[in-house]
């Protein structure tokens, strides 16, 4: 066993040192095939940013409704102010990608420049954000499902269950494999927004109004004026609709090389389609002078009114639908790697660190998706349950992001840092108070559970942390041991028979020390002591050269008899290194091992529990054939 606990460098490149561009003419690196390309990871990242223009311009309206048709009036301003946020933090992640190659994005960032207790708030935001991500993207896809056919309605937490094994067995195989997987329904929805806001800005007034027909509206009335407050609400609300921005620079070594290069495409692309629906929705929300109603989304009766009530309409909802189900998958890809990255730097358990063949970090995806299903389970399948505790988290990562940044050009200098740290500063500030806004007003509705959650993420990444510092002291890592020695060896030999096994042990046991020793338990009851007999009288008839220890019990136990001559054998000879030898058998077939007695399993755990002896466990593997 070795236990990784020297730094592992996961500070990034500082800019103008990224990777050489790409010829075009060059061998892919081994495991480069199942790295992702630009376009690949637009489709494999992105899908939760896609899918938030779904509930991102419907929760301004729904904000602004309370003003009535004067509030709704300035839905355009509200979104163009989001689109400019997410024109910042685009700019502000395509530096991140450049600057942290290993990604980690707002981790990364505030690890160097902000120190750790802020880059551990960063992850835990950051963690919590993608788990609340995939099911609340589950339920929403199974929501649509279920107002399409309402006699699914009672079985959705069995569908949203499904859907995330189907997610999760997509990732266990590679993030190329859920990137050709779900680039199909990504494109279709894109491109369906894209011709919903094109065709709409060609009509006159709405097509169709039936998805709203006989619906109560949520329109305000008698409102004359909006208030500062109402705006900084709707812009909060309407910022839901940038949860995913950062999974691009949290993923960055899912790409193939040259990996920084690639992301920074990804993001770009990702930023400008993102902000161009965003608008468009927003236009032609004021086109159709839109007024938002209780049971339809608001993209519904966009579609209804570009569209008409007809088959492209229901292509749109179907997409929007599987898209929003799929979106999770987003988290499937940043998580993973945010999880490695601080497994790297120990405050997670090492096994995050390890990858499959893949390049999937395995425990990583299972450790979410249980994680997830268990949110599922207690919301009951509910969005509104998981909605008020969303991208709170994400807001969090996103201010110390910026705030590190500004820290990182103030520290680098290059031409132009003032401009760009100017920019990360206002990004700062505008994400900070949005996420200050969507704390307060969203606390009484489940908010206060991230506010407790977010400190105890934190305390428990330093109590691992300092779990691997004190184990790394007492292996004394990073220092010069001793030269090895030889010392006096000791094989204890358990043994209950004479067979093909215990020969293939003593000869095992002879090779490993000089000292040899054979113990077997007894039991005083007549028809144990006629087995003992037995063995005695056998094993001198064998004279394998090697001494037969006989060990009393009277409660018929295994194990601490055996630990306890160990120990007592350890005491004796203090120079001595003392090793059991456990001779088991393994059969070919799986269910034949479901036969075994598990003595071996017993003796182990004694020993180890209450030696320092070295355990040795001897594989006798039995062949189909029976050889």
């Amino acid at each position: 066993m070795s236990i990784d606990m020297g730094k592992t460098g996961t500070a990034g490149r500082v800019p103008g040192t990224e990777e050489p561009p790409d010829t075009g003419v060059r061998t892919p690196p081994p495991g480069d095939r199942h790295r992702l390309t630009a376009l690949q990871g637009l489709a494999a990242l992105s899908l939760d940013a896609m899918a938030s223009v779904a509930y991102g311009p419907e929760s301004i309206v729904l904000v602004l409704a309370a003003a009535g048709a004067y509030g709704m009036g300035f839905t355009l301003p509200v979104t163009l102010a989001i689109a400019a946020l997410l024109a910042v933090l685009v700019a502000s992640y395509r530096q991140v990608i450049a600057a942290f190659p290993d990604g980690g994005g707002s981790y990364a960032v505030a690890k160097r420049h902000l120190g750790r207790r802020t880059s551990l708030v960063a992850a835990a935001s950051l963690i919590l954000d993608y788990v609340l991500n995939v099911a609340v993207s589950v339920t929403a896809g199974v929501a649509a499902l279920t107002s399409a056919f309402p006699e699914l309605y009672g079985e959705r937490v069995w569908i949203c269950l499904g859907t995330l094994v189907l997610v999760t067995a997509v990732n266990l195989r590679g993030v190329v494999e859920s990137a050709k997987a779900f680039f199909a329904p990504t494109a279709v929805f894109v491109g369906s927004i894209l011709a919903m806001v094109v065709v709409g800005l060609f009509r006159d007034g709405p097509v169709s109004t039936a998805s709203a027909a006989g619906h109560a509206s949520a329109l305000g009335e008698g409102a004359t004026a909006v208030g500062a407050l109402l705006l900084l609400k709707a812009f909060a609300a309407g910022c839901s609709a940038l949860t995913g921005v950062e999974a691009v620079a949290n993923a960055v070594p899912s790409f193939r090389a040259p990996a920084a290069r690639r992301a920074q495409r990804t993001e770009v692309a990702l930023g400008a389609l993102l902000g161009v629906m965003l608008i468009g929705l927003s236009i032609l929300i004021g086109r159709f002078h839109l007024q938002p109603v209780e049971g339809v989304t608001v993209l519904a009766q966009l579609a209804d009114a570009s569209f008409g009530h007809n088959a492209a309409f229901y292509v749109l909802q179907f997409a929007t639908m599987v898209l929003l189900a799929l979106a999770a998958n987003t988290s499937f890809g940043g998580l993973p790697v945010l999880m490695s990255l601080l497994a790297r730097d120990n405050h997670l358990p090492h096994v995050f660190a390890l990858k499959a063949d893949r390049q999937v970090h395995r425990h990583g995806v299972v450790w979410l998706a249980l994680v997830s299903a268990a949110l599922l389970v207690f919301s009951g399948g509910d969005t509104n349950t998981l909605v008020p505790l969303f991208a709170i988290g994400v807001f969090i990562g996103f201010t110390v992001c910026q705030v590190g940044m500004v820290r990182h050009w103030y520290g680098e200098r290059p031409r132009g840092w003032r401009a760009k740290a100017g920019l990360n500063g206002f990004g700062a500030l505008l994400t900070g108070v949005s996420a200050v806004v969507v704390t307060a007003t969203k606390f009484t509705e489940g908010a206060w559970l991230i506010v407790v959650a977010l400190p105890l993420l934190v305390l428990g990444f330093q109590k691992v942390h300092r779990a691997y510092t004190e184990i790394g002291a007492r292996l004394e890592l990073g220092r010069i041991p001793q030269a090895p020695r030889r010392s006096h060896s000791v094989v204890v030999v358990p043994v209950s028979g004479l067979s093909r096994l215990t020969c293939q042990a003593l000869t095992a046991a002879r090779s490993l020390g000089e000292g040899v020793l054979a113990v077997t338990v007894t039991h005083p009851a007549p028809e144990d002591r006629q087995v003992a007999e037995a063995l005695r009288r056998d094993w001198e008839l064998w004279k394998p050269g090697v001494e037969l220890v006989e060990l009393s019990s009277e409660t018929r136990s295994l194990g601490r008899p055996l630990s306890a001559y160990v120990r007592k054998l350890g005491q004796a000879h203090p120079d001595a290194q003392v090793t059991v030898l456990i001779p088991e058998t393994e059969p070919a077939r799986l269910w034949q091992r479901m036969l075994q007695n598990q003595r071996g399993s017993v003796v182990a755990h004694a020993v180890r529990r209450d030696t320092d002896a070295v355990i040795c466990r001897l594989r006798f593997r039995i062949t189909a054939d029976g050889r």
